[in-house]
């Protein structure tokens, strides 16, 4: 048995102003961009949400920019054999995370765990 939940959204930005893209989306959202000592901010910064809300980050990426979902288990293996028999391919491992490709194209990566809830909020699977 293995769970798992959808993690948070992340804003990948093609740029090499992590601040100026950051600034953006924070206004554009209505959400400030706070530190965070547990991310490398010359990659990634939080905007800050309220508890019960995902968690935003918009990323320094070297990809054309585009946005994606993480999705947080504590068997990264076993969501990643999940989510490949109905239908997702994997396209990359990184330390820390599976880089997916759902069937219809759209990019997202498995996590550890991230947020707060996961323990009584995320899904359980056989």
């Amino acid at each position: 048995m293995h769970k798992s939940q959808l993690a948070g959204m992340i804003i990948d930005c093609q740029t090499d102003d992590l601040g100026e893209a950051a600034a953006f989306w924070s206004a554009a959202l209505g959400l400030p961009a706070v530190p965070d000592s547990r991310i490398d901010e010359t990659r990634y910064r939080h905007l800050k949400t309220r508890p019960e809300e995902l968690p935003v980050e918009v990323q320094r990426v070297d990809h054309p920019s585009r946005v994606h979902l993480d999705i947080e288990s504590d068997d990264k293996e076993a969501e990643a054999a999940r989510l490949e028999a109905l239908g997702a391919r994997r396209v990359a491992e990184t330390i820390g995370w599976i880089i997916m490709e759902a069937p219809t194209g759209q990019r997202f990566c498995i996590v550890n765990p991230q947020r707060a809830n996961f323990e009584q909020a995320a899904n359980r699977w056989d």
